[in-house]
């Protein structure tokens, strides 16, 4: 069986180093052949390419803008009204993209509005997601770009996020209740389901997307004894 490949979510990893580039060179540092992150936009474009061109390190996944983060965006492409703004985070993540030759842009599907219940607006703001995801198609497959989408726990994490249950999309791992690392308690045993994972064939990266507990470095324990019974 293949070995699993991790990337780093450095929106959640290495946040003890305040630049995103710093973050880069942290995760080659740490083995890391792979990084994922959400929002990159106020960081400068040249440095993150020369820290992604000195490490080698491949830029996995990066995410659409937001929105009004004030407002309580969390990504537009459902949100009814707001095509116009879509369009034009799309066109920022692009370029991002094309810079740092990342291949995924995950499609953000956006919350809820204030206000309205899910059942009243589902209809038409699925009809708004699907008409902005046929839109980003034509413009990712120019570029060779895929489009991923992902849902968002609304038990817990996120009540009003739009998209909850697409039947597959890209993987991520942290523990269960906590969000720590994937070896921290919880309810979770990542051995079985790293096993599972490789059983299956699963050749996508997989994104760590947890709260480290302590630094990032002092938490990857589990990362090196899955190298270690991997090899």
């Amino acid at each position: 069986m293949a070995p699993l490949k991790f990337c780093a979510n450095i929106s959640w990893l290495f946040t003890e180093l305040p630049d995103f580039s710093q973050r880069i060179y942290a995760a080659a540092a740490a083995g890391f052949q792979a990084v994922e992150a959400a929002w990159l936009y106020d960081c400068d474009l040249q440095e993150l390419q020369r820290a992604r061109e000195a490490t080698g390190v491949e830029v996995v996944l990066i995410n659409t803008p937001q929105g009004d983060v004030k407002a309580g965006d969390l990504g537009l492409g459902a949100v009814p009204g707001r095509e116009a703004e879509f369009r034009q985070g799309l066109d920022l993540s692009m370029k991002y993209a094309r810079a740092l030759g990342c291949k995924r842009i995950h499609l953000m599907a956006g919350r809820v509005p204030v206000g309205s219940q899910r059942t009243a607006v589902a209809k038409e703001m699925e009809g708004v997601f699907v008409q902005n995801l046929n839109y980003a198609a034509d413009v990712l497959s120019k570029e060779g770009i895929t489009g991923l989408i992902e849902p968002i726990n609304t038990r817990i994490t996120d009540p009003r996020y739009f998209l909850d249950s697409p039947h597959q999309g890209h993987t991520q791992i942290a523990q269960v209740p906590g969000r720590n690392e994937p070896d921290s308690a919880g309810e979770l045993n990542y051995s079985y389901l790293f096993n599972t994972l490789e059983k299956h064939g699963y050749q996508g990266y997989i994104g760590c997307e947890y709260k480290p507990q302590r630094s990032t470095e002092e938490g990857l324990g589990w990362l090196k004894d899955y190298r270690a019974h991997s090899e």
